[in-house]
């Protein structure tokens, strides 16, 4: 399998000119800059075309979120919200949750999260372990749920909670202008056609697209999101039917892709076996629709398409998918 090492694109750890996090350092550092997987191997029946996978488990956290959940944290200690004696708050369906749960036990900040309390024991798992103070929510609401109460805790105690707040907060989706796209535009050498990825806070799309698009207006981006309302992609978000994060701009994509949630396990289950690769059901549903994206691709059309593989399927084994098919 090729892989490309990424260069020295924007790094979340703050120069020593800026408020420094102190010994969480070496955790900031090892956040952004991760590699390009080939997945030519899925379209050997397309020789023009190249496929990629950006493998964010490869960040300390295991996922893409940790980008975001670090420039939260940063801009909050410098700006002072997240000061001395001030709690962490947000809502998470896994990810981001564990990225501040992270940051919080290396930094020294407690973490409360709300969180349905049906997201995947590994994760419930992974939050305990860093010590995160957890409050379930009722997991047929979902994340939107979650997000309700979230709110609710941070109007009753504004003195107590910094609100990161993640589907409103500008500094997510500028981690990934500053470093995923810029890592990806190194790494393809600009030769990138196609942009692919999914939609949850939204903020790996907004950003990562905004800069794409200033490098080459001529990339099209894509966005992905479940089928259904009622869906099993964890993290992802069916938009029409779901709390639209402000940070998110309908004008970016080019095209949304819809993708079930079935397809998703099924491609979570052929990378597993046929490619050696463990992904989560996030990331199998972003190369479910790259996959779509190059089917309709005209015969002989060239084209170099980079998604974003989330984070690995770790978080995923007692599912029960992983037995069927």
């Amino acid at each position: 399998m090729t892989v490309i090492a990424s260069g020295s694109a924007a790094s979340l750890t703050p120069s020593p000119a800026n408020p420094s996090p102190g010994r969480g350092e070496a955790v900031l550092a090892q956040i952004g800059n991760t590699p390009l997987l080939s997945l030519d191997a899925l379209v050997s029946q397309f020789p023009n075309i190249e496929l990629w996978g950006k493998a964010e488990w490869h960040n300390p956290g295991g996922s893409v979120k940790d980008r975001a959940a670090a420039r939260i944290v940063i801009e909050a200690r410098r700006s002072g919200q997240l000061g001395p004696g001030k709690i962490l708050l947000d809502s998470t369906s896994g990810n981001t949750g564990i990225a501040y749960a992270m940051l919080g036990a290396a930094l020294s900040f407690p973490v409360t999260l709300c969180v349905p309390e049906n997201v995947s024991p590994e994760r419930k798992r992974i939050l305990q372990a860093y010590g995160a103070n957890i409050i379930y929510t009722d997991p047929a609401e979902g994340s939107d749920g979650a997000i309700k109460i979230v709110r609710q805790y941070a109007e009753r105690h504004p003195d107590l909670y910094f609100y990161a707040d993640q589907y409103s907060n500008d500094a997510n989706w500028r981690a990934h202008y500053e470093t995923t796209a810029n890592e990806i535009w190194q790494q393809t050498q600009g030769r990138i056609t196609h942009f692919v990825a999914m939609l949850g806070t939204t903020g790996t799309f907004v950003g990562a697209t905004r800069r794409l698009k200033e490098l080459n207006p001529k990339i099209r981006c894509v966005s992905l999101q479940p089928d259904s309302a009622f869906h099993g992609i964890e993290g992802a978000k069916h938009l029409p039917s779901a709390i639209v994060p402000r940070i998110y701009d309908p004008a970016l994509a080019d095209q949304n892709i819809e993708i079930s949630t079935e397809a998703a396990h099924a491609m979570a289950r052929r990378l597993a076996r046929d490619q050696g690769l463990l992904v989560g059901v996030s990331a199998a549903a972003a190369v479910v629709g790259s996959l779509e994206i190059i089917e309709a691709l005209k015969k002989d059309q060239r084209a170099t398409i980079v998604t974003i593989l989330c984070g690995s399927g770790e978080k995923y084994l007692s599912e029960r998918f992983w037995h069927e098919g």
